[in-house]
This record gives structure tokens, sequence and C-alpha cells, in this order.
């Protein structure tokens, strides 16, 4: 089959990225063997394949990256009865889980100290077929087509495991800092509790994306601090980052009210907490599989889109370096 190499991690300008053919894997007891027909492409696909989290991230190299993939059932591995062939499936980060741990028992797999992640543990969906584990494969509704379902496998169930995080209501409002693949989801589930929500961004091209998606207001991260300024007109409950900077992220912790939450879904420091004002910083990473059925839920009921730009596999590398220069609007997806 056809695939993505990342051999060597390095800079996207050296062209670390290799357009090759490899063996199509077989599937084993309990997976399926899944022909793709889209894959998102993610920042932290960026991050690996520069090797900005070298040495545990890639596992393993020559590694296929690519971790929100929609495609079809090709083959079925032995004991696998929930899919058939031609399935129309999608397949997230999580790759599996040990399905034993006190993680996995309670609705937060995405926990699981052994858990597998898509393209990083294990070879990925920049490729004609990938593996996957059925018990962590969803069935793809008939109404989204394959290249609008892919980013819902990442920023779709990224952006609903941090919005519940923030406990939203119609009496309760939200800011989010950074309307990108991600943001421009949280945005949108933000939305759907009813309360103000507040765009955070740089680009004139995210604060008119931000509005076209549900934002009730932008504030322009260029015209001062944003944070100062949402303070300034009484806060917000809640605060979502996933612009990856330590700025961000302090800004955030300004514009929440006392009492608030922060929800952090990038890597990043939050420096000097004011314990006094009883704020609370959480991480957010992806979310459970029951989450990531009702992120389909809501794309099949028309309540939540991603919007997409397409590009042909063999270009993956030229989208990694457009999207490490800021030229990728909200979503690229590689079509197979």
């Amino acid at each position: 089959m056809r695939a993505v190499l990342l051999v060597n991690p390095g800079p996207i300008e050296g062209q670390p990225l290799h357009i090759t053919e490899i063996d199509t894997p077989e599937p084993g007891p309990g997976q399926l063997l899944v022909k793709v027909a889209a894959c998102g492409v993610c920042r932290s696909n960026l991050h690996m394949v520069e090797g900005d989290w070298l040495p545990a991230n890639p596992a393993f190299t020559p590694i296929v990256p690519g971790h929100e993939v929609v495609g079809t059932v090709a083959a079925l591995g032995p004991g696998v009865t929930v899919f058939a062939t031609g399935d129309r499936v999608g397949v997230m980060p999580l790759w599996s889980t040990c399905m034993r741990c006190e993680f996995c028992l309670t609705g937060r797999e995405q926990l699981c100290q052994s858990k597998h992640f898509t393209g990083e543990t294990v070879h990925g969906g920049y490729a004609e077929h990938v593996l996957a584990v059925a018990d962590h494969t969803y069935a793809v509704p008939i109404n989204v087509s394959d290249a609008e379902a892919a980013p819902l496998f990442c920023p779709g169930i990224t952006a609903y495991g941090s919005v519940a995080k923030a406990r939203l209501s119609p009496s309760r409002s939200v800011a989010v800092f950074g309307i990108g693949g991600v943001g421009h989801v949280v945005l949108q589930m933000a939305a759907l509790h009813g309360g103000e929500v507040v765009a955070v961004t740089r680009s004139q091209e995210h604060r008119d994306l931000a509005l076209e998606v549900g934002a009730t207001r932008v504030v322009d991260a260029t015209a001062g601090d944003p944070g100062e300024l949402i303070a300034k007109q009484g806060g917000v409950d809640a605060t979502i980052v996933f612009a990856p900077s330590n700025a961000s992220v302090r800004q955030a912790l300004t514009a929440t009210k006392p009492g608030g939450t922060v929800i952090v879904g990038v890597n990043a420091t939050v420096g000097a907490l004011p314990f006094a004002d009883e704020k609370t910083v959480v991480g957010s990473l992806l979310g459970s599989r029951f989450e990531m059925q009702e992120v389909l839920r809501l794309a099949s009921e028309g309540k939540l889109h991603t919007v997409i730009e397409t590009y042909d596999l063999d270009q993956a590398q030229d989208v990694l370096r457009r999207l490490k220069n800021g030229k990728v609007r909200a979503r690229a997806v590689l079509l197979v």
C-alpha cells in the first residue's frame, strides 16, 4: 500500500516525510483493517514530525503519522462481530486502552497509562490502509462526508472534552483562546449551551471564522491584552485555551472570574496562580468513547460541522508546512 513515512524527525522544511510502498497489514484478533478515505492533519502531527516530542514520541521510526481517520472496513480480524466489511468507520487518536484500569472502568479511557496513540505509538492514517481496534472504532453517520467527518475524531472529541469541563449553561459565559482546527469546534460546542461565547484570536481570518461558527463576540488579541480587556468588561465564568503559548494561558487566567475555571488543551506554563481568587486550572485531553459517540450524534443532527480544506495524500508535507506557517484556516484533510 502507499503510505507517508516519517523516517528521521526534523524540520518540515527538510522534507522528513517520504511517500513509499509498504506492506498492507493484516488485522489480528479484535482488529479491523480500514481502507482510508480521509485523514485530518493535526498540529500534533507537525510536532511529532519535527521531533519536538523526542525521545518518547514517535515511539518508533519509520512510522506512518495521522490520527483522525475515516474509511471503510476492508477486513475483519478474528473475534470481531460488531462491524462488517464495507462499513464506514472512524478512528481517533486513542487507538487502544487496557480496558481494565480504574480510568478505563470509569469512562476516562484517555487517562489509561497503557494506551496507544494512532500515528504515534502505532502506524496511523497517512496511508491507504490502517489497522484499528474494534472496541475503539466508531460508525460514521451517513449524512456526514468522509472529509468532514475526519476532524470529528480529533478536534471534535477534543472540543467536547474541554467544553464538558467548563460546566457551561445559558447563564455561564466562556472565552475561547485560539480559533483554529480545534478552537472553531470548541466555539460550536460552547454555543450549544446558550451562554455568551467570546472568541480570542490574532488574525482577521480567524476572527471572521469565529463569527461564522457561533461566537457571540470576538476579541482581537493584537489590540492589547485580551485578558485584561475581558476582565474590565466583567470577566467570564470559564476560559478554554487552545492557543499554544504561555501568554495565552496567563491572559485566560486574567479573563476568568474569581471561582471560575481555566481549561488548558496545550502544553504551556501556568505561572503564578492567585489562590485567593479560587480559580481552577485543569488540563484536557481528548475524551471518552461515550463522548466520541456524542460528537458523532451532534454532527449527524446538523448541530456541529467542521470547516475543512482538502488535499491529496502526496501533499502531506506541503500541508504540514502550510500549517506551521499559519496558512490553514481551520482543518486540513488529506484525501486518500
